[in-house]
């Protein structure tokens, strides 16, 4: 099956292995997955397959409000985009003789994503329930998280740059970058900083992906899956597990 599922990281443990070694491993709470859309090339332009995980109704909020006033939580476009809302505009359509698309009937979800599948067998339907027992037979997955945050940092902690000498002379410059310009004497080449100069900046917070990662063990009961090494992101993060090509 192409598709993969949607994730949070609980954290690290260690294993022992068949042989008796111990592997650290990180633990994903994996699903369930509800598919909320099945993308065609005719109505869409594209194929692949919609899956959304984490009600944005938790089962605390339901005990702590059985009226469930908290619905407000999600927007109408996100609760219409899970299940079947009346409009005029629907009435309108339905009238129309247009068909409307099937919804998933669920709660809706804090984690939407798509996976492509691009012409591939995947036999999945809208409302079709995916959880951990999709990786049952796989050995090897890539996980995407958001990599953790640091803020602005310097170019040593963002670049792992050396930093200036500290020999007697150097007075507080010891962190710098030094020079950044790209001006070379005889050399005709511009003063301007060239695009891409590692710097100073933003490090951190951004899309990463852990190729080739092994599957120690599935555990579809409790929906988690254990998985070789560490992946993107912080404890709680939310992830997306997909079949290593």
């Amino acid at each position: 099956m192409p598709v993969g599922l949607l994730g949070r990281k609980v954290g690290m443990t260690q294993v022992y292995g068949e042989n008796g070694v111990i592997i650290p491993v990180t633990v994903i709470e994996a699903g369930p997955c509800p598919v909320l859309q099945v993308k065609t090339v005719d109505r869409d332009g594209y194929e692949a397959v919609q899956v959304g995980f984490d009600d944005k109704l938790s089962e605390s909020d339901k005990e702590r409000d059985p009226g469930q006033r908290l619905r407000s939580r999600a927007s109408r476009s996100e609760r219409g985009h899970v299940a079947q809302l009346k409009s005029k505009r629907q009435d309108r359509l339905v009238k129309a003789g247009v068909q409307v698309a099937p919804k998933a009937g669920c709660e809706p979800k804090r984690f939407v994503r798509e996976f492509r599948i691009d012409g591939e067998e995947h036999g999945l339907e809208v409302g079709q329930v995916l959880d951990a027992s999709v990786f049952a037979e796989v050995k090897k997955v890539d996980v995407v998280g958001t990599s953790k945050g640091r803020g602005t940092s310097g170019a040593m902690k963002r670049h792992n740059f050396a930093g200036q000498k500290a020999s007697h002379g150097t007075k507080k410059v010891h962190r710098r970058v030094g020079g950044i310009g790209g001006h070379a004497m005889n050399l005709g080449t511009s003063g301007f900083i060239k695009k891409g100069k590692r710097m100073a900046g933003q490090y951190g917070n951004a899309r990463a992906t852990v190729r080739n990662l092994k599957v120690v063990r599935v555990d579809a009961e409790n929906n988690m899956i254990l998985v070789e090494g560490a992946v993107p992101g912080p404890n709680g993060g939310y992830v997306m597990i997909r079949h290593s090509k």
